[in-house]
């Protein structure tokens, strides 16, 4: 009974559930920030499409950022984030979308409000986020930022 308990726990110590894979994310624990609030990200395809049809658009090489002006200008900012298979496996693209909102909630007082953002990933954005660290992916959103809040 006591190995059987034993066994359990030592099981349980060496799994890869819990402390391995919340480091996995790449991100300093000291910028760790909340995340993107539900009021603050868009969920709806009516949503997307508006922000696609009738809004602006900017884009580099790993990054597109469309933007859209909303009638209710006082309420925050909202996100929408696309990443597309092209990018890698359902791990990579989840990844890079924990690292996208955390960015973006961490830049969220300098964003204009009353506005709609949906953002594409690129293929390639992964490996080079990976590669060059998380600076560097926040680097590429402060560019497109930079010139959607210049428009």
């Amino acid at each position: 009974m006591a190995s059987a308990l034993a066994c359990r726990l030592a099981r349980a110590d060496s799994s890869s559930s819990g402390g391995a894979r919340r480091g996995a994310s790449g991100s300093p624990r000291s910028l760790r920030v909340e995340s993107v609030q539900r009021r603050n990200r868009l969920s709806r395809s009516r949503d997307f499409d508006a922000v696609y049809r009738h809004g602006r658009s900017v884009s580099t090489r790993y990054l597109v950022l469309y933007w859209f002006p909303r009638q209710d200008d006082e309420t925050d900012a909202r996100l929408g984030l696309a990443v597309p298979k092209a990018v890698g496996g359902a791990v990579e693209r989840n990844r890079v979308k924990r690292r996208l909102r955390e960015l973006w909630s961490a830049r969220l007082g300098r964003i204009p409000t009353g506005r709609d953002y949906v953002l594409i990933a690129r293929p390639g954005l992964a490996e080079a986020a990976e590669s060059r660290g998380f600076d560097w992916l926040g680097e590429r959103l402060d560019e497109v930022l930079g010139t959607a809040t210049a428009a």
